[in-house]
This record gives C-alpha cells, structure tokens and sequence, in this order.
C-alpha cells in the first residue's frame, strides 16, 4: 500500500500569510510616522516648507517682550531699517557676489555656498527668516542663531553663554550673539599673547 504525498498547501497559505503580516506591519508603521495631513520635514512634497514652519512654532514658540529682554541689535550706523534703500528695489535671488552695495561684508560663516537669504528675508529686509519660514525680528536672531548652535542657544538661555546684565532676581538683560559674534564671520580674529603686568614692587 502506497502513502499519499503530504500536501504543500499549509506551508503555502503559512507564507502567504506571513507577507501579508509584513505589509500591514509596515503600512502601520508609515502611518504612525507621518499622520495623516502632516507631512514630514524630509519629504519631497510641497508641504514639506509648511511642515517645516510647523514644527518652528512647535518647538520655538515666539517669544514674549519679557522673556529674553534684549538692548538694540549692533546695526551698522545708517543701514536700519533696511526697507529705507530695499523697500524699492527688485529682490536678486540669485546666489552672488555683492559688488554693487554691501561689497565691505566678508561671509565666512559655515558652508562656502551660504549667503544673505539664508538668513534675511527677501521679501521683508527689515527682520531675519528661520529655516521653516518664519520671520523673526532681528531682536531675536538667537533663534536664527540656535538653528544650528543649538548647545550655545541652551547654554546662553540660562546664563552659561554670553553675557547678561542685571539682578540675580530681578530685572536682567541679555546680550544678544551678535553683541560679541560678527554674524558674517563669527571666528574671533587671534590674539597675541601678552607679558603679565609687572606687580607695583617691581616697577622702579
């Protein structure tokens, strides 16, 4: 008496199975990552810009007037508001070198491909433009600055970095980075090493 074959059905249907187990695993886990109507900043889609702006409210809530009290940015005498000269002129987007105005700025701050509209808004001169969008007045360029010094932006928040003026527990101000940081090139040119001062007993 001959034995029947076993059957190759039941392993069938287990991988079948299986890969349908895969697909909804992973369509969950796509859905859990980007929820529906919110876009990721890493997508390729027009929404990506507003999702970016999104998550700069999200994460950095405008400032009230108290929170970081700051004196009046360090402007070069005569050049603000920036509207007074730009308000009339046609916006050149186009990646450049200033030959016509502002030709004294030496942009050496980060990648050799950064300029002004990484920074300033086009389209309204007199505030500065986050990554996502979002327009911040030049007294709060610290978040511009925060984007991507953020470990400096943490500890110039609570008195590690920077300098701030004022009562332990009252009033306080604080320098802003652009107080002590050229924005166009941040590095601090090198000092030369000096003697000590000679001690009142050794001067004759």
């Amino acid at each position: 008496m001959t034995r029947p074959a076993p059957s190759k059905l039941p392993g069938a249907v287990s991988l079948a199975i299986g890969a349908l187990a895969l697909i909804a695993f992973a369509a969950a886990g796509a859905a859990r990552s980007a929820p529906a109507g919110e876009a990721s900043v890493h997508d390729s889609n027009p929404k990506s810009a507003a999702a970016t702006a999104e998550l700069d409210e999200t994460h950095d809530p405008p400032a009230s007037e108290d929170e970081f009290p700051v004196p009046p940015p360090p402007f070069t005498e005569g050049y603000f508001p920036c509207t007074e000269c730009h308000a009339d002129m046609e916006t050149n987007r186009e990646r450049r070198e200033l030959t016509e105005m502002h030709e004294d700025i030496e942009l050496n701050h980060g990648p050799r491909d950064r300029w002004c509209f990484d920074c300033h808004d086009p389209d309204n001169r007199d505030v500065l433009r986050l990554a996502g969008g979002r327009e911040v007045p030049f007294t709060e360029s610290y978040r511009l600055c925060g984007q991507c010094h953020g470990e400096k932006l943490r500890d110039w928040k609570v008195g590690v970095h920077g300098k701030r003026t004022g009562e332990w527990n009252g009033k306080r101000q604080y320098l802003l980075c652009a107080h002590c940081h050229n924005p166009h090139t941040p590095h601090f040119a090198p000092i030369e090493p000096l003697s000590a001062p000679a001690r009142p007993g050794d001067i004759r």
